[in-house]
């Protein structure tokens, strides 16, 4: 049987809560933004009104006031947003177990056993959404189709307030014409790297050899040409699945992150003790997953496949912050990472994907591998302060060990 997957976003949540709990905002161009009196007054979500006159996230509040002088803004309430983010996901949960939260306003879902008692893919679509709008008082739009990546694409398709089906029939012609970036996990760099071999759209991937992708952009590769094909099969996974199967570690700093240093020596600090998990519990693990919070508190995730199962820090700690780089506004400052290691296997039934195009003697790995054993005998046996690494050493992140 095939399945039935939904992915469902929240239009403009933000601005549709705050228009929720204030009647006053429907129908005027309105932005939700940080404080103007201090370092946070830039937008952070704006309303249907407002994106006519191309108002942007993230852009500053000054500048949207000149692209609309009677922009009204209005002040975050964050206690809220989690409040009607469990709402809609109750509302999920009523059509089926498997709720997968992507973020404070996303939720894949898997329906494919619910049909038999509430209609087809479409037909729950359609509840869902009017059961939203009645009872909760905002929209979302919804992507249904036979796997995750392109439920995700079908939710974008078309906002606000409306439903894409993206079947095996027809995925073809509402797929491949897409930007390659619109691809789930394809980031601002990945999308340069593609353009550098000529492809631009999803079907253009779609139609390149998984051989050059596979050399271009390792594992990933491989994994975004099946994502372009149709063919993911990754499960929708609740909270409760996804506990058991992962290893995380998260860290809110002593001041914002600003720099691309003071973000590698973070991610380097959470990788150390993830990779020390990993060797204890004879693990390695196969998927990064980097969360960033900046200081509004809105967060985002990303994940990306490892060209080989790791235990190893340094490997963990560079997928991560390639993550970043690709995911990261610079003038954004963090106010927390955290590292979230998943698709872990035994170390024993692991193995090293060959690669014709590298070092056979990767002498490189196995002095990481080696150094960081080490490192994890002197401190079972020492105690874990006994030795650090010298990235840590009198930083003013909170990380660190200071100057005596």
């Amino acid at each position: 049987m095939d399945r039935t997957i939904l992915h469902c976003d929240c239009n403009s949540f933000f601005a549709s809560v705050e228009t929720a709990l204030n009647p006053s905002y429907r129908g005027v161009p309105m932005a939700v933004c940080g404080s103007q009196e201090d370092r946070h007054g830039i937008v952070l979500a704006k309303n249907e009104e407002a994106k006519k006159y191309g108002i942007q996230t993230a852009e500053t509040v000054f500048s949207a006031k000149r692209k609309c002088p009677n922009l009204v803004i209005a002040r975050p309430h964050y206690e809220e947003y989690e409040r009607y983010s469990k709402m809609v996901n109750d509302i999920y949960l009523e059509y089926t177990d498997k709720v997968e939260p992507f973020g404070i306003d996303e939720s894949w879902l898997d329906v494919t056993a619910s049909r038999r008692i509430f209609g087809s893919g479409e037909e729950i679509a359609e509840q869902i959404r009017q059961r939203v709008k009645n009872e909760v008082g905002i929209t979302v739009s919804i992507g249904v189709s036979f796997n995750k990546v392109f439920a995700k694409l079908g939710s974008d398709y078309k906002k606000p307030d409306a439903i894409t089906v993206i079947s095996k029939d027809n995925f073809e012609q509402i797929v491949f014409p897409l930007p390659a970036s619109d691809l789930l996990f394809v980031g601002r760099r990945t999308a340069d790297e593609l353009m550098k071999i000529g492809v631009k759209t999803i079907g253009e991937l779609a139609l390149t050899s998984p051989d050059m992708l596979r050399h271009k952009l390792g594992k990933m590769g491989e994994m975004l040409w099946n994502y372009a094909n149709g063919k993911d099969d990754s499960p929708v996974c609740s909270d409760k699945k996804r506990e058991v199967k992962s290893i995380s570690n998260g860290f809110t700093f002593k001041h914002d992150l600003i720099t691309k240093e003071d973000c590698r020596v973070g991610i380097e600090f959470l990788c150390e003790e993830i990779g020390a998990t990993l060797r204890r519990k004879r693990l390695k693990c196969n998927t990064v997953a980097l969360s960033i919070k900046d200081t509004r508190l809105q967060s985002i995730q990303r994940q990306r496949p490892l060209n080989n199962a790791s235990d190893i820090n340094r490997e963990i700690a560079d997928m991560a912050y390639e993550i970043l780089l690709d995911e990261w506004r610079e003038n954004m400052p963090i106010r927390m990472l955290t590292v979230t290691v998943t698709g872990l296997v035994d170390s024993a039934l692991s193995f090293t994907q060959l690669d014709f195009f590298a070092d056979p003697d990767d002498t490189a790995r196995d002095k990481s591998k080696k150094r960081e054993e080490t490192v994890d005998k002197i401190r079972k046996r020492f105690g874990n302060t006994s030795i650090s690494s010298g990235a840590f050493y009198d930083t003013d992140i909170g990380v660190g060990v200071k100057k005596s």
